[in-house]
């Protein structure tokens, strides 16, 4: 499966990069005639990371150039995606982007871009996200969670990647259907907000699913926001079947300049 989104990536980001690249450059056959650059504007060794490497080496193959990794990290993406939009459609430069991130956060405030201005080029990875604690928390089911969190409204903590993201979105809508109030505490990225929780720095995490597989051994996950139980977690109930509609992923992707 991750082969195939690969490769249909792979196909699509050459034809779009050469597609929005300035006038006559298309049909250069000397393009690309330098390095490429892919934006990453999340913390590095999350999982916007973890892909952009996977995908470097087959694209400096492909394009026949390198293709460096950078990162713009800050505003749960914002500051990167405010630079691409202001950068020069040359063809060089391209973006991971995340949804439901480019959507909601235009909608709530000025972050410096509008979603249509985000050129997609291919969406390549849809990632579930659930309620984890550490391994050593006091609460061992989603109905103790929830027991304390009406208990106390406000004091539990959930740390999640960025602001007006998946996380967000689904630690909101878990607020509203479960009659309680967290605290939601944004990180830069899945990586900080990881360690954070193995740390026990957040009482919880509504984490994205790849982290919750690699350190299943330190977290109890106590729900997944998927509509199935994950294959790969198969001891982790699903919100659905504990009695609350809560579906939620990010879809990860690649955008160039407008």
């Amino acid at each position: 499966m991750y082969r195939k989104s690969v490769a249909i990536f792979l196909v699509m980001a050459v034809l779009t990069v050469l597609a929005w690249c300035e006038p006559g450059w298309s049909q250069s056959q000397s393009y690309p005639t330098r390095q490429l650059t892919y934006l990453i504007p999340f913390d590095p060794g999350g999982q916007s990371d973890v892909e952009a490497r996977r995908q470097q080496s087959h694209l400096s193959r492909i394009l026949g150039q390198q293709v460096i990794i950078d990162y713009k990290v800050g505003g749960g993406g914002a500051l990167g995606w405010r630079e691409l939009v202001k950068s020069k459609p040359d063809g060089y430069l391209f973006c991971g982007f995340n949804i439901p991130h480019t959507i909601l956060q235009p909608l709530q405030q000025d972050v410096g871009y509008k979603t249509e201005q985000l050129v997609p080029v291919a969406i390549f990875q849809k990632t579930p996200v659930g309620l984890a604690v550490p391994v050593n928390s006091p609460y061992k089911t989603l109905k103790e969670f929830i027991e304390a969190a009406k208990k106390e409204p406000g004091k539990l903590t959930v740390g999640g990647s960025s602001f007006f993201s998946g996380p967000h979105f689904a630690t909101m809508l878990f607020d509203k259907l479960a009659g309680i109030k967290l605290s939601y505490v944004p990180f830069t990225g899945a990586a900080p907000q990881v360690t954070a929780l193995l740390g026990g720095h957040t009482d919880a995490g509504m984490t994205f699913s790849n982290d919750l597989v690699r350190f299943k051994d330190k977290l109890r996950i106590l729900a997944m926001a998927t509509d199935e139980r994950m294959s790969e977690l198969p001891d982790a109930p699903t919100f659905k079947e504990l009695g609350f509609n809560l579906v939620e992923a990010v879809d990860r992707g690649v955008i160039v300049p407008p």
